[in-house]
C-alpha cells in the first residue's frame, strides 16, 4: 500500500513540474492563448492519446463475437500503416499551410469553394462527436470501477453530461490553463501505463488464467470473415482527428523554436534540414504529428495481444478492456488496488479532457465559418483569454443532446464519429498534391504528388470503409446525414444569412476574432473566394427554379445581388513574406461610392466642424 501511494507521489510530481506555465509576458508577445510545444501536445495530443481507452475494445468488439481475435494482428498493422501514411502527409502539410485552416485551407486554394464548404461542415460533425464519444468512453471506464458497465443509461447520460460541462469549463478560461491541467493528467498517464504494462508481462510469467468466455461465438464464414476484419480496423482508426486538430489549431501555437530545436542548432548545425523541419510554429506541429505516427501502432499490439492472452474485452467481467487489463496488471504489484483505482479515475478526466481537442478546434473552424457565410455572425466573441466562448458553448450544447439521443451508449455513438474525419485527410492528399505538381519539378515532384495521390486514395477507401464496416451500427444513417448537412450548408450559403460585404468580412476577422497577420489575409481572401461561389450557386439555382416555373406559363423578373468582389491569387493576396501588410479589404473598405448626377450638378460637401459649406 505505502508503495503505491509513494508511487503515485512521485509520478504526480514529476508531472505537474514537466507541466507548462503560461507566462503573463507571452501574452504581450504572442497573443492571448499562444501556447508552445508542451501545451500543444497536451491540447492537441490528447484526442489521440485517449484513443488508447475505447480504439482497441470497438475494434476488438468486431472480432471476438466471432472468435476472429487471434486475426487482430491484421487490423493492427493496417491502423499502424494508416497512420504512417496520414501522418506524413499532414507533418509535410504543416510547412504549405502554416498559418491554420487545415484540409479547410487546402481545398479552397487548390480544389474548389465547394469541396471546402463540405469540409467545414464535416469537422464540425467530427468535432462535437469527438466531445460525445470522449465523455462517454470516460463514463465507460468509471462504471469499470465497480462492475457497473451495463447500469441504466440515464445514469450513463447523467455522467457524461456532467464530464462535459466540466471541460466546457476549463476551455472557456483559456488555452494556458486547460494545458497545464491537461499536461499533468497526460503524464501520469503515461508513467502508469507502462507499470501497467510491466504488470501485464509479470502476470504473464506467473501464468495468471484467462478469464472464461462464456458467451456463444458465431464461426462466420469466409466472406463474413473478411467483413468483420473490415469492420475492425475501421473501428480502430477512430483518433485520426488529431491530424487534423493540429493543422487546424496550428493558429493558436506560437511561432519559435522549442528549446530542442534550439539547442540542435547551436550544437549540431550539421543536421540543419532536421532543425528546420521541426523549426518555428510548424515545427511544434510536426513534434505532435511524429508522435501520432507511433503512438496508435504501439499501443494497439500491445492491449490487442494482451487482450487476447487474458480472453477479456468490453464488458468481460463487468469492466472495459482497458479496465479489465489494469485490473489483472496493478494486481501484479504491491498496493496495485490503489494504482487500479486511480488509473480508471484519471481515465474518466483525460477522456473528459480529450474534449478540449475539440474544443479547440470549434473555435478555430467556427469564427471562419462565420466570416465565410456559414453561421450567424453573432457566434463570434472572443474573450480577454482569446477563447472563443459561443462557439465553444454551442458545441457543449449540442453534445449533451446527441448523448442524450444515444441513450449514454459510446458504441451507438462510435459510428458516426471518426467517419467525418477521413473525407478532410482525402481532400488534404488531393490538395497536397496539386500543390507539389505546381511548386516542384523532376523526382520530387512525381514521387511528392504520387504520395499525397496515394494517401488521398487510401483515405477515400477508408472513408468509404468506415460506412460500410458499421453499417449495421448506424454507418448507413451517416448517409444521410452526411447528405443532409452538405445540403443545408449550401442553403444557408444561398440564404442572406450567407451574404458577406468586405466591410462584414473586415469586422468579423480584424474586429470580433481580433486575428491579424497572414491568418487574417487568408481567412479574408477565403471569404471572398466563398462569396464568388455563393453568386454562382445563386445565379444556377434562380435558373432552375426560372426555368421550373415557366413550364406553367410564370414568368417574372429576377432581382439580382451585384456580382462580388473578385478574391484575386492567393499568394498576392496573402503577403505571408509581410505579415505586418495591411488587409487587402482596406481598398474596398476606403473606396467612396460614386454619386450619380443630379439637377443643378454635384451638391457641396461640408468639411468636418462646418456648417452649410461656409467656414465662419
Amino acid at each position: 500500500m505505502f508503495f503505491s501511494i509513494g508511487l503515485l507521489i512521485i509520478i504526480a510530481f514529476l508531472a505537474f513540474k514537466a507541466a507548462p506555465v503560461e507566462k503573463a509576458e507571452s501574452a504581450h508577445i504572442h497573443g492571448a492563448g499562444q501556447i508552445g510545444l508542451l501545451a500543444a501536445v497536451a491540447l492537441f495530443g490528447v484526442d489521440y492519446f485517449t484513443s488508447y481507452f475505447y480504439a482497441t475494445g470497438e475494434m476488438m468488439s468486431a472480432l471476438h463475437p466471432y472468435g476472429l481475435q487471434k486475426y487482430a494482428w491484421v487490423a493492427v498493422l493496417v491502423i499502424a500503416l494508416a497512420n504512417a501514411i496520414f501522418g506524413f502527409l499532414y507533418m509535410y502539410s504543416l510547412g504549405v499551410f502554416n498559418e491554420g485552416g487545415g484540409s479547410y485551407t487546402a481545398s479552397m486554394r487548390y480544389l474548389v469553394p465547394g469541396i471546402s464548404l463540405v469540409v467545414a461542415v464535416v469537422l464540425i460533425q467530427d468535432y462535437v462527436f469527438t466531445i460525445v464519444v470522449s465523455t462517454l468512453s470516460g463514463v465507460d471506464q468509471l462504471l469499470s470501477l465497480g462492475q457497473w458497465y451495463s447500469i441504466f443509461w440515464v445514469w450513463r447520460f447523467l455522467i457524461g453530461a456532467g464530464l462535459a460541462a466540466i471541460t466546457w469549463y476549463l476551455t472557456i478560461r483559456g488555452r494556458g490553463e486547460s494545458a497545464r491541467v491537461v499536461f499533468t493528467l497526460l503524464g501520469v498517464f503515461i508513467m502508469l501505463t507502462i507499470i501497467m504494462a510491466i504488470g501485464l508481462f509479470i502476470a504473464k510469467y506467473r501464468g495468471v488464467a484467462a478469464a472464461p468466455y462464456t458467451e456463444q461465438v458465431t464461426t462466420p464464414t469466409l466472406l463474413q470473415a473478411m467483413y468483420h476484419m473490415l469492420t475492425a480496423s475501421m473501428k480502430g482508426l477512430v483518433a485520426l482527428s488529431g491530424l487534423e486538430a493540429m493543422s487546424n489549431g496550428i493558429q493558436f501555437v506560437i511561432n519559435e523554436d522549442f528549446a530542442l530545436v534550439k539547442w540542435g542548432k547551436k550544437y549540431l548545425p550539421k543536421l540543419k534540414a532536421l532543425w528546420e523541419f521541426y523549426g518555428g510554429k510548424s515545427g511544434i506541429g510536426r513534434m505532435v504529428q511524429t508522435s501520432f505516427l507511433f503512438y496508435g501502432g504501439i499501443t494497439t499490439t500491445l492491449l490487442a495481444y494482451f487482450a487476447v492472452h487474458f480472453n477479456v474485452f468490453d464488458s468481460t467481467l463487468g469492466r472495459s478492456l482497458v479496465g479489465n487489463l489494469s485490473f489483472i496488471g496493478f494486481n501484479q504489484l504491491p498496493g496495485g488496488t490503489i494504482l487500479y483505482w486511480t488509473y480508471q479515475i484519471l481515465a474518466v478526466a483525460l477522456l473528459a479532457s480529450a474534449s478540449m481537442t475539440a474544443f479547440q478546434d470549434l473555435q478555430a473552424t467556427a469564427w471562419r465559418d462565420v466570416a465565410i457565410g456559414e453561421i450567424p455572425e453573432i457566434v463570434v466573441y472572443r474573450n480577454p483569454q482569446g477563447t472563443f466562448t459561443r462557439s465553444v458553448t454551442a458545441g457543449f450544447i449540442v453534445a449533451v443532446i446527441i448523448q442524450f439521443l444515444v441513450r449514454g451508449n459510446t458504441s451507438a455513438a462510435v459510428p458516426y464519429y471518426g467517419i467525418g474525419v477521413f473525407m478532410p485527410i482525402m481532400v488534404m492528399g488531393f490538395a497536397i498534391s496539386r500543390h507539389v505538381r505546381q511548386t516542384t519539378t523532376g523526382t520530387k515532384r512525381f514521387w511528392g504528388s504520387l504520395g499525397a495521390t496515394i494517401a488521398g486514395v487510401l483515405s477515400g477507401f477508408v472513408f468509404v470503409g468506415q460506412i460500410v464496416g458499421k453499417w449495421t451500427e448506424g454507418g448507413w444513417v451517416v448517409l444521410i446525414t452526411f447528405s443532409v448537412l452538405v445540403l443545408a450548408a449550401n442553403l444557408l450559403l444561398i440564404s442572406p444569412i450567407g451574404y458577406r460585404d468586405p466591410k462584414q468580412i473586415y469586422r468579423i476577422v480584424r474586429e470580433k476574432a481580433r486575428v491579424q497577420g497572414s491568418m487574417a489575409s487568408i481567412v479574408e481572401w477565403q471569404s471572398l473566394k466563398m462569396q464568388e461561389y455563393r453568386h454562382s450557386l445563386r445565379e444556377r439555382m434562380l435558373v432552375v427554379v426560372t426555368h421550373f416555373f415557366e413550364l406553367f406559363g410564370v414568368r417574372r423578373p429576377v432581382r439580382y445581388e451585384p456580382d462580388p468582389i473578385k478574391a484575386g491569387d492567393y499568394d498576392h493576396a496573402i503577403h505571408s513574406d509581410h505579415p505586418e501588410a495591411p488587409s487587402l479589404l482596406d481598398q474596398y473598405l476606403q473606396r467612396k461610392p460614386k454619386r450619380k448626377p443630379k439637377v443643378g450638378g454635384v451638391p457641396k460637401e461640408t468639411a468636418p466642424g462646418d456648417e452649410e459649406g461656409k467656414k465662419e
